[in-house]
């Protein structure tokens, strides 16, 4: 899909600040309410703007363990990736999952209770996946760099 400049600055707003009013949202982008509105929704029905979440500090709410996670199967078959992505889409812990190339197939971030809570997942995931699988563990020690958005002016140069 085709963006032109001023789309840009609204999905850089955008990912910036969600809950921004339009009214702001039109005066940091150069148009008036109306139209600026009409393209907000152009791009939200176009998929080009989701749905909106809150960045949530963990910390505070609650204790809890990040673990970045590779995961190599032992087979290649198409049916064997689909049951492992279904096995991980049904595991609330795992926040998120990459299909990788390279060394092993999958990258998943974990965020669990406990170092012990991740033990038990994981070990659910190596007995009971049709598919054999080599895990190995990262645990997370500090952020050192918070997602703050994708890099939009870089990638549409």
């Amino acid at each position: 899909m085709a963006v032109d400049a001023t789309d840009l600055r609204i999905v850089t707003e955008i990912q910036r600040n969600g809950r921004i009013t339009n009214q702001a949202l039109a005066d940091r982008v150069g148009l008036s309410p109306s139209p600026c509105l009409q393209r907000f929704r152009k791009l939200e029905g176009d998929g080009v703007i989701g749905p909106f979440i809150a960045q949530v500090d963990l910390d505070r709410l609650c204790p809890n363990v990040m673990v970045l996670t590779t995961v190599s199967l032992d087979t290649a078959s198409h049916q064997d990736y689909r049951a492992f992505e279904a096995q991980v889409a049904a595991i609330p812990e795992i926040v998120q999952c990459f299909k990788v190339s390279g060394d092993f197939d999958y990258m998943l971030w974990f965020v669990c209770r406990s170092i012990a809570d991740y033990h038990r997942i994981s070990e659910r995931q190596i007995e009971d996946g049709s598919a054999k699988v080599r895990i190995s563990s990262h645990v997370v020690l500090d952020r050192t760099k918070e997602f703050a958005g994708l890099p939009l002016e870089t990638l549409l140069k």
